[in-house]
């Protein structure tokens, strides 16, 4: 897809050094606003990821008669004025989640419940990837939805009403789909409960509590949740952890780059969130923990990395989950590690914002990589350096854009990056923190690109 934006990156020109604080969770900034507009009363949130696809959540809040008011020019920091789980307004027009697929997922399951019709729509990509694991359980809830290819493409419009709580059994391993239904569940008569092929991020069942409603998650893994009649705003401040996922990009590249020691600050290591830790455990990295605490219901640590011989490895299969999206800038370590790497029982890397295999494949081909696509994952043999002086698409996908920055930090020479602009959508500063601690990557100038 074309988004327009180059970046070039590489070679490193020496070791990364310092400390990085990356931006807010992405996961948890979603639904940080999604809960507190849902809640009676004013909840403030701290470490808001101000990235294009969490202000597209506030921006179809405040469509529906939420107001927000930012804090800071930076916009990390905000005041939501909740509603209450009935107090939503139905929108004048389209609400448009942009390129955020954990935004249109789990707001599917909150306009299942309401007592109007709203219609979501997306750009480009997002109006190709896969609704209809998240419209037929509401569906089954009692909701009326309408879209391209039965519901699974967007456009879709939702007509909300009296929902009747279900028993999913996902077929997939999705937090968005499990958040979904969650979510529809507030709006549910009965108990509705999700059970998944394997356990998925668990901010949901972790920040709903936050707000008075109570979830059960029993020993074979089923969540459960009895509805109560309304959302509470906490006491206190939201605060959110910064983003393991922008941080993988960081752990990595200072692994590649010999000589490199970078630390991490306060970032989330949830255990369903913590997976790329556990793969890059498993490759010999040198991670440790610093200064373990908790942030509201989440753990986060200080995270030091500093350079080592990468090996392959084969990934566990339980693991994919937990590190779905961090694989990419995996792919750049495996890589330029000692070895083979395997990844199997990934087949929703080819459903996110690109096909991530495919793309992170061809890519790394480019420049040299010995990289073979198989359908639910890929087999890498390292190799020393990539070649540079070499042009890649990163698809309009913001984690192969920055991936490939990554990787070209072991290149011979600049690769070049191609629609790379979504990067925004996630990570808005990341060009100016990876070269604080010393990556070489820039945005072309317009002759460049």
């Amino acid at each position: 897809m074309s988004t327009g934006g180059t970046l070039i990156a590489g070679p490193a020109a020496g070791p990364l050094k310092g400390e990085l604080t990356v931006p807010g969770d992405k996961s948890m900034s979603h639904r940080s606003v999604m809960l507190a507009a849902l809640a009676d009363g004013v909840t403030e949130i701290h470490g808001f990821l101000p990235g294009e696809d969490n202000i597209a959540t506030a921006r179809m809040f405040i469509d529906m008669g939420v107001r927000i008011e930012w804090l800071n020019d930076e916009k990390t920091s905000l005041r939501v004025h909740g509603v209450g789980l009935h107090g939503l307004k139905q929108p004048q027009g389209m609400l448009d989640a942009g390129n955020a697929g954990t935004c249109v997922r789990l707001m599917a399951g909150i306009l299942a419940g309401q007592h109007f019709s709203s219609t979501v729509t997306g750009d480009a990509s997002l109006c190709k990837r896969p609704m209809k694991r998240v419209v037929d359980p509401v569906r089954r809830m009692g909701a009326k939805v309408e879209g391209g290819d039965d519901g699974n493409l967007l456009p879709i419009t939702i007509s909300g009403g009296k929902l009747k709580a279900i028993d999913h059994v996902s077929e997939v391993a999705s937090a968005q789909v499990k958040s979904c239904v969650l979510l529809a569940g507030l709006y549910a008569d009965g108990v509705t409960s999700v059970s998944e092929p394997k356990p998925t991020r668990d901010h949901t069942e972790r920040m709903l509590p936050l707000f008075g409603q109570p979830v059960t998650v029993a020993a074979d893994g089923t969540i459960s949740l009895d509805p109560k009649d309304r959302l509470t705003a906490p006491v206190g401040v939201v605060d959110i952890p910064a983003d393991p996922s922008s941080a993988c990009f960081f752990a990595v590249a200072a692994s590649l780059v010999e000589g490199s020691d970078v630390t991490l600050k306060s970032i989330g290591i949830n255990p369903r969130r913590d997976g790329w830790r556990r793969v890059m455990n498993g490759m010999g990295a040198a991670l440790s923990l610093e200064n373990e605490q908790r942030v509201g219901e989440e753990p986060v640590a200080d995270v030091r990395i500093r350079s080592g011989g990468l090996h392959g490895m084969h990934v566990v299969p339980n693991d994919v989950p937990d590190a779905i999206d961090e694989f990419p800038v995996l792919f750049a370590a495996a890589t330029l590690a000692d070895g083979e790497f395997v990844l199997t029982d990934a087949e929703e890397l080819r459903v996110k914002e690109s096909d991530r295999i495919a793309a992170m494949a061809t890519a790394l081909r480019s420049a040299g990589a010995d990289i073979d696509e198989q359908p639910d994952g890929a087999v890498i043999r390292g190799i020393t350096n990539l070649r540079g002086d070499v042009d890649v698409d990163a698809h309009g996908d913001h984690r192969i854009a920055m991936a490939m920055a990554v990787a070209a930090q072991r290149a011979d020479g600049e690769v070049r990056i191609h629609n790379a602009a979504a990067i925004a959508t996630s990570f808005p500063n990341f060009v100016q923190l990876a070269q604080s601690v010393g990556m070489n990557v820039r945005w072309a100038d317009e002759g460049e690109a």
